[in-house]
């Protein structure tokens, strides 16, 4: 049976990258990452998106293909019916790590950056917040990606940083590169890339390809949940975590994603939406388990 339309998936951001676990509840040892995904399924997650970090200090990306599997052997122990999303997010040519790490534990998703951003933020008294840094995905890089991953049914996440990005998936398509299933992430909140508005929501629906599942990723504190919102109301699926939040609605910060995703079960509900089984969102999701 087919999931019904009011069934939306939600994804947990386990993790994401440089931000200090030193300072922040940000999961990055294997069995952090399986504690924190179990608590997420608990709460209604039935996606989880994966970041590596160097087992040392927890800061740095890595792409050690025996972490990758020592990670995903702990989630799959912990949450066996979760669907594992692998980042590729790489800056420069070094690609051959990430494309390692998905041919060797073939996720059933994994996120690929489908544009380039210069990457950038200013602080109060005017000086970079980082030095200003290009987050560069050239069409060789994301074909590159996307080969492995039609080669290993890997249904491919596009994350969408700006209004051309986004309409550049039609292009992708038509040349060949992007095959569905595919699904499309609104990056929003970047302070170099789309806002976070959720009058911006409607035009970015009219630019995607249609009939495509599509999300919202919105980085912030407190004033990502009203995107969040309107996202369910706009039939989109949903994603939080400490990737992107560290804040509930009501303003108060969380030890780890489990509050966060209630938070979204609960929102998701209250609009009328119930939060998809793995199974359903596989369904939903084009994921054909191997």
């Amino acid at each position: 049976m087919a999931p019904s339309p009011d069934t939306v998936v939600i994804t947990c951001a386990l993790n994401g990258v440089l931000t200090d676990p030193a300072q922040h509840p940000v999961p990055y040892t294997p069995a952090q990452m399986a504690e924190e995904a179990r608590a997420a399924y608990n709460a209604g997650a039935s996606v989880v998106h994966l970041h590596l970090r160097d087992q040392a200090s927890g800061r740095l990306p890595s792409w050690e293909v025996e972490l990758a599997r020592e990670v995903v052997d702990a989630i799959k122990e912990a949450a066996p019916e979760l669907i594992l999303n692998l980042t590729t997010g790489v800056v420069g040519d070094e690609i051959n790590g990430p494309r390692a790490c998905l041919e060797a534990i073939e996720p059933e998703m994994a996120a690929m950056n489908a544009g380039s951003l210069n990457y950038l933020k200013v602080r109060s008294n005017g000086q970079w917040a980082w030095p200003p840094m290009l987050f560069d995905n050239p069409v060789s890089k994301i074909s590159a990606f996307l080969e492995v991953m039609h080669a290993h049914q890997i249904v491919p996440e596009c994350e969408c940083f700006d209004t051309g990005i986004l309409r550049s998936l039609a292009m992708f398509e038509a040349h060949g590169i992007l095959k569905p299933p595919y699904t499309i992430s609104l990056v929003q909140g970047v302070a170099s890339g789309m806002p976070a508005r959720e009058d911006l929501l409607p035009i970015l629906l009219d630019e995607m390809p249609q009939g495509r599942p599509w999300q919202s990723i919105v980085i912030g504190r407190e004033e990502v949940w009203p995107i969040h919102r309107r996202t369910a109301e706009l039939g989109g699926n949903l994603r939080t975590g400490v990737e992107d939040t560290f804040y509930l609605p009501d303003g108060s910060k969380v030890d780890g994603n489990g509050p966060l995703i209630e938070a979204m079960a609960q929102m998701a509900r209250e609009v009328g939406r119930e939060p998809a089984t793995p199974a359903e969102a596989r369904e939903i999701l084009g994921i054909h388990k191997r």
